[in-house]
């Protein structure tokens, strides 16, 4: 099982990346897909989720409206587009797979984020 995250680096205020989830390993289709994101010496939180069947979206508050997930699943990625970006969205960002019964749960190794001027 492999998930690599790409689109990282350095952005300006109120700039836009879009981060790729590239994955492999897994059926990609039955898998609820999570970004997360992390800044040290605090916890990992929850950025977007798409929900495998039928593709729901959930997104943090402090990322609603600003933050777009989507997956492909002819390529098996998932996709994090972030407008208007904030100085506090920096943080390490992670690729999350994961079903439940039974339960399975995947980690890619995550990308900075770095939003400064």
């Amino acid at each position: 099982v492999q998930l690599v995250e790409s689109g990282g680096g350095l952005v300006q205020p109120g700039g836009s990346l879009k981060l790729s989830c590239a994955t492999s390993g897994f059926i990609f289709e039955i898998y609820d897909m999570t970004w997360y994101r992390q800044t040290p010496g605090k916890e990992r939180e929850l950025v977007a989720t798409i929900i495998s069947a039928g593709g729901r979206t959930y997104y943090a508050d402090s990322v609603k409206g600003r933050f777009t997930i989507s997956r492909d699943s002819a390529k098996n990625t998932v996709y994090l587009q972030m407008n208007s970006l904030r100085p506090e969205d920096t943080a390490v960002y992670y690729c999350n797979a994961k079903r439940e019964f039974p339960s399975y749960d995947y980690w890619g190794q995550g990308t900075q984020v770095t939003v400064s001027s």
